[in-house]
């Protein structure tokens, strides 16, 4: 299983980006599929996350601005980020797993390699 995340880049705040994460050897609609950050200094975190139902799950601090969604037929999931701070910048992860818990790093079995977002004036 390969997941490739791009889409990363430099952004003012307030502004906006989608991230993309394009998934090889596994199918994104029966997987869980989750993004996580990690800002310099800090643990990964978990961000946001989809189910094979399409069930979605957010952290608090992304609630209203975040929204993660799916192509199946694309094999890819997105990351659309919207009113962006600079605490939001970090360097973004997909991961694909089978369990049905999504907060956890460790329920996740395959990771990308990470897109770099930056929110800066």
């Amino acid at each position: 299983v390969q997941l490739q995340a791009y889409g990363g880049g430099l952004v003012q705040p307030g502004g906006s980006l989608r991230l993309s994460c394009a998934a090889s050897g596994a199918s994104v609609s029966s997987s869980m599929m989750g993004w996580f950050r990690q800002a310099p200094g800090k643990e990964r975190e978990f961000v946001a996350a989809m189910a094979w139902s399409g069930t979605t799950y957010y952290e608090d601090s992304v609630k209203g601005r975040f929204t993660i969604s799916r192509d199946n037929a694309k094999n890819t999931v997105y990351l659309q980020m919207n009113s962006l701070t600079p605490e939001d910048t970090a360097v973004y992860f997909c991961a694909a797993g089978q369990k049905k818990y999504y907060y956890r790093r460790s329920y996740y079995d395959y990771w990308g390699q990470g897109t770099l977002v930056t929110v800066s004036s």
